[in-house]
């Protein structure tokens, strides 16, 4: 910067300007090896004091002494200071307010969003593309159109309806004049939308959270629920029987090569208490399993069930539970498939 203009001769303290004082505070802090969070600063202040310095003349020890001292009297007199910028404040409020609302005020801070935001536009997916502009004014559906490579928006153009695209097309015709700054406002609205998934209550979806409820529930209830909910709604019944998976879909839902891998983390009382207590669907079951071990194990089991006599129903049901946990904790760690239900 030795082209810019010196301020010229030696400066008294009442003729400098704050910009001027600034440059001597920041001069004097960075001879003394102290070094100043400029950095904190927004751009242009940062920009405006570098020239500020480049312009600064020699000045006399009573000026920085002078400067100094003032400086130190409106440091001193500072009751409260705030942050700067709305990053500064979503920065001070982190944990404080709520994520909708931390969400919202990021979008209104262009530089919360580091880099170019079409860059990250135009590797987005058409189709998540086509989803946004459906939203958007045919008006903004243009300016993103136009900052699209062309390849990518001839793709979007071309999934939009056709009266709807028309509108767009001629949109593009009057991007001439958008400003600058707001078509990078779009940007990062745009950009922000595409890598921010919406805050979800729950993790999983309706047929998996209900599928995970009935495959802990007794086999009456769980029965009665269904039969309930295919009158209400055939498919989310059907949707909800494909999900779950309970002591009677063994034989359909897994292979007897899982049968031995099973057997090492189920207990064998487990299977003696449902041998000598299962009816049904879950006999069948039983059955399979004992057909698929070791002929001396099963007949074993079966011998010790008779000896066991009646077992009682909610007993039956925890070891029919226990078991299929089991088996679910080796579907979930990949040790065994489960096999697809026939709708």
């Amino acid at each position: 910067m030795s082209d810019l203009p010196h301020d010229g001769g030696k400066m008294p303290g009442p003729r400098l300007t704050p910009r001027q004082k600034a440059a001597v505070v920041v001069r004097l802090l960075l001879s003394d090896g102290a070094v100043p969070a400029l950095s904190s600063l927004p751009e242009a202040q940062q920009t405006e004091l570098a020239i500020q310095l480049a312009r600064m003349a020699p000045i006399d020890q009573a000026t920085v002494a002078a400067v100094a001292a003032e400086f130190v009297q409106a440091i001193e007199n500072i009751g409260l200071s705030f942050p700067q910028g709305l990053d500064g404040a979503l920065g001070l409020l982190d944990g404080v307010i709520s994520p909708s609302a931390q969400n919202r005020l990021k979008e209104l801070s262009p530089a919360s969003y580091q880099g170019d935001p079409w860059d990250r536009i135009n590797a987005a997916d058409a189709d998540r593309l086509v989803r946004v502009l459906e939203r958007e004014s045919n008006q903004v559906a243009a300016v993103i159109l136009t900052k699209l490579k062309v390849a990518k928006a001839a793709e979007v153009l071309g999934m939009i309806p056709g009266d709807r695209a028309r509108q767009i097309t001629y949109g593009v015709s009057l991007t001439g004049d958008v400003a600058p700054d707001v078509v990078y406002r779009i940007g990062i609205s745009l950009a922000e939308e595409l890598e921010t998934r919406p805050a979800r209550a729950f993790s999983d979806g309706p047929v998996l959270r209900v599928g995970a409820i009935l495959n802990q529930a007794p086999g009456s209830v769980r029965d009665q629920i269904l039969e309930g909910l295919e009158s209400e709604d055939p498919d989310f019944a059907n949707e909800i029987r494909q999900a779950i998976f309970t002591f009677a879909d063994i034989p359909a839902r897994l292979g007897e090569r899982d049968i031995p891998k099973i057997q090492g983390v189920i207990d064998q009382d487990d299977l003696i208490t449902v041998q000598a207590g299962a009816g049904g669907g879950d006999r069948k079951a039983i059955e399979f399993i004992l057909a698929n071990i070791s002929k001396r194990l099963a007949e074993g089991i079966a011998d010790e069930a008779k000896d066991k006599g009646v077992v009682k129903t909610e007993d039956t049901e925890a070891a029919m539970m226990r078991i299929v946990n089991s088996i679910r904790e080796l579907e979930a760690s990949g040790e065994i498939a489960f096999v697809a239900k026939d709708a």
